[in-house]
């Protein structure tokens, strides 16, 4: 194997950050700072939900784990027997892969050496179940001669159906290079090399191979990961080779996304999680091999997502059935699955078409559904989960309704509680971008930043209560070299647009504004094309850029070829989506009438929910008399984000909500 590079070069080996070694004509254009150099300030939004993840949510999972068994079948692999009985499902194994990339990110910004040698006693557990020539797949390894149904009789014979070896392969790829870059120690990645490289000599198109490709995509991210830390050529073109060749292998399906060459794909559909991680991996391969024709395709297919199938919370995948993408403007409330798993997929591809193309309306998408769709899938404590996200609820799951839907600490099928394990604590590197000169702001938190402009150092620090407000202030502390551009993304609910499509429009006829000072004077830098702000100077420690966005409840419709949106309206305020729910009213929400134009009353709520704004508004609620005739009658309506609902215990709620006269048009 080649020699690694650098560990400060590895700390640019972010989720999405693929960078081609030096000399290579290839890469993305824009490099996604590290969360590696990015600390996140305690106490604020972005804050609270890594300290619930440090100390609640990771060591649930960790703690699930061993409970449900699936430490045990590493364990039994390490001594194959005819009596061992493999536990769970065949995907399990990633639950601790998972678990541990999440920790990993954590000792970035909450050193921990009880944790970190935790850690290290489950990696030996690890290894040991590892077999002679790097293939590790506990489902086979426990009983070779009677392994479970989904995993097949022959290693790979059921990879295109249910096996997930190669889901495994990446999963573990992905936690393997995120504990290498926190900690620098080579005992995860060393095995989950092992592994690649037994799936590199068994599974391909040459003579001798197994000529499939992963029936649940992720390895095609994790190989390209790969690639860059260790600089083997061949973990980048394995990846390729996934995704060249689907479509044509045995399985020829809409829900795997193989019913045609992934170039040929022009149309987001099938399952929501495997789709968005494909994408990702497409746009992965693209950067480091310059395949025009990925970036086409999914060039079309991020269009079609935002204009017909995307959820006004960031959500995809209207199905229960499958757990898939719907047909075109398919977007149903009560019964959207909208699984969480999809809304990560989501970030992921959202981050890398920004790397690609350097447009704000990425990070637009990325920002709806990180507070929306992702956050909405983990309680405030961290401590309790959603794998379902609809947009209105009636206290029960539409797929069976005898389950109430409420946050479980864990489901039967974890990946939904694990992958937010490892996604959160990645927070810090979704911030900030760069290209040649020019710094991308992205994301809006309270965080301490170390980049690098023209291999010279600049720090900045940040102070924002956002999501709540939109004042936020970046001071330069430092500034080895003073030529450099702030480009500040203006956010397009501040310019009058819900998403990058006609999906959704403001229908307030309100008009938001932003300003920018630095060191107290007003500036009116002009916009570029890209959706960003150029602040050109000569930069020195201690200038201050000052950030004001309007922030003000907005109403939101639908385009009218969203069935179950027509005749109704929902409320958001800067990048929250807001909902009635059953807790915070004394009356029917899904019987409510908002105003076309509403007068909103934002409330400061320090106390609830670890600190929010709730909106209140005049409505009224429609009911009937003992004669069965309508009777309307006026109440307050109050309104909470969506992402922390159902924090008081299941029941109804709802997102959009009947407006106006547009009554004879509700549910």
């Amino acid at each position: 194997m080649r020699r690694l590079v650098s560990f400060m070069i590895l700390g640019a080996l972010t989720l999405g950050c693929l960078q081609a070694k030096a000399g290579s004509p290839y890469g993305y254009p824009f490099t996604q700072v590290p969360f590696t150099s990015v600390t996140i300030t305690p106490g604020t939004f972005f804050g609270q939900r890594l300290e619930a993840a440090r100390e609640v949510t990771i060591p649930l999972a960790f703690s699930k784990c061993k409970e449900t068994g699936r430490y045990d079948n590493f364990i039994k692999a390490a001594h194959p027997s005819e009596k061992n009985v493999f536990h769970g499902f065949t995907f399990d194994d990633t639950d601790v892969y998972k678990t541990i990339e999440g920790a990993s990110y954590i000792l970035q910004t909450y050193p921990d050496k009880k944790m970190k040698a935790y850690i290290d006693s489950v990696l030996d557990i690890i290894g040991a179940a590892q077999e002679a020539d790097g293939y590790l797949y506990t489902a086979r390894t426990v009983n070779p001669s009677n392994p479970p149904e989904w995993a097949g009789h022959k290693r790979w014979s059921c990879e295109e159906l249910l096996s997930h070896e190669l889901y495994c392969l990446g999963h573990m790829v992905d936690g393997a290079v995120a504990h290498y870059q926190s900690t620098g120690s080579r005992k995860f990645l060393d095995i989950a090399i092992r592994y690649a490289d037994c799936v590199c000599r068994e599974v391909g198109a040459k003579s001798g191979q197994i000529c499939v490709v992963p029936g649940h995509q992720i390895a095609e991210m994790a190989l390209a990961r790969l690639y860059l830390v260790t600089g083997n050529r061949k973990y980048l073109d394995e990846a390729k080779f996934f995704l060249d060749y689907r479509g044509k292998t045995a399985r020829k399906d809409l829900y795997s996304q193989s019913d045609k060459p992934v170039t040929e794909q022009m149309e987001a559909e099938g399952h929501a999680v495997r789709a968005g991680y494909m994408y990702s991996g497409m746009a992965d391969v693209a950067a480091l091999t310059g395949d025009s024709s990925y970036i086409k395709a999914i060039d079309t297919i991020w269009q079609n997502i935002v204009s017909k199938k995307y959820y006004l919370t960031g959500g995809v995948g209207a199905r229960h059935e499958g757990e898939a993408f719907g047909d075109n403007y398919e977007l149903p409330n009560l019964t959207a699955y909208n699984e969480t798993c999809a809304a990560i997929a989501q970030v992921y591809f959202n981050q890398r078409m920004f790397l690609l193309h350097g447009e704000s309306k990425y990070i637009d998408c990325l920002e709806r559904t990180l507070y929306n769709g992702v956050f909405d899938g983990m309680s405030i404590d961290g401590g309790k989960f959603f794998y379902c996200n609809p947009l209105a609820s009636d206290g029960r799951y539409r797929f069976n309704s005898d389950n109430t839907l409420d946050r479980q600490p864990w489901f039967g099928c974890a990946c939904c509680p694990s992958n937010l394990s490892r996604f959160i604590p990645s927070l810090p590197g979704y911030l900030y971008a760069v290209k040649g000169s020019d710094i991308y702001v992205n994301l809006f938190a309270g965080n301490k930043s170390t980049l690098f402009v023209g291999g010279k150092r600049v720090s900045l620090d940040e102070a924002t209560e956002y999501p709540w407000n939109g004042d936020i202030a970046i001071t330069v502390t430092e500034a080895k070299t003073p030529d450099f551009n702030l480009m500040v993304r203006i956010p397009g609910w501040v310019r009058d647009k819900v998403v990058p499509s006609d999906l959704y429009a403001y229908a307030d006829g309100r008009h938001l504004d932003y300003s920018i000072r630095v060191n107290g004077a007003t500036i009116k830098p002009e916009m570029q094309s890209n959706g960003y702000v150029r602040i050109n100077r000569k930069w020195k420690k201690g200038d201050k850029v000052s950030i004001h966005f309007d922030m003000q409840p907005r109403i939101v419709v639908a385009n009218q070829k969203v069935k179950a949106d027509r005749g109704r309206a929902a409320v958001e305020r800067g990048p929250l989506v807001y909902c009635a729910e059953w807790a915070y009213n004394d009356f029917d929400v899904f019987k409510v009438v908002i105003s076309d134009k509403p007068d909103f009353e934002v409330v400061d709520k320090p106390g609830l929910l670890n600190g929010i704004k709730q909106i209140t508004t005049d409505a009224q609620v429609l009911s009937t008399d003992k004669e069965g005739k309508v009777k309307v009658e006026n109440a307050r309506l109050t309104l909470i984000p969506y992402y922390c609902w159902n924090h008081k215990g299941p029941g109804k709620m709802e997102v959009w909500m009947t407006k106006g006269l547009d009554v004879m048009d509700a549910r």
